[in-house]
């Protein structure tokens, strides 16, 4: 069973998002801050994060920064979660170090793609 952190601070986008990938067989790890986050992925060590942006305490951009610098997490694909849909967000993330972007309000189908890329 595959493990995903979620680093999500809305109650709502944390039940979807739970629900969604529990329904399809994965093991969730939950954080509601980036500070969380990060502690949960250095012990979890997680096969995907999925990570809020804008978040208290330690923002998503941040908290991808610090887990990049775990070792054993150097490696492990991010997908950046946001509101933010401008045009030039999906790059700006990517160059962020971000595997992949998801806009808000996600999707289902958009969500399931973007984690079957990465589980290729």
């Amino acid at each position: 069973m595959k493990k995903i952190l979620v680093i999500e601070d809305n109650e709502l986008n944390m039940k979807f998002i739970r629900e969604v990938l529990r329904r399809r067989g994965y093991a969730i790890i939950e954080a509601y801050d980036g500070a969380d986050g990060v502690a949960l992925a250095e012990q979890a060590l997680p096969e995907l994060i999925l990570m809020d942006i804008n978040m208290p305490h330690m923002g998503g951009i941040a908290a991808l920064k610090k887990i990049k610098q775990i070792a054993p997490l150097e490696n492990t694909p991010v997908i950046a979660l946001t509101a933010y849909a401008m045009e030039g967000d999906r790059e700006k993330f990517i160059k962020e170090g971000f595997d992949d972007y998801i806009a808000k309000p996600i999707s289902i189908g958009v969500l399931m793609e973007a984690i079957g890329r990465i589980f290729k």
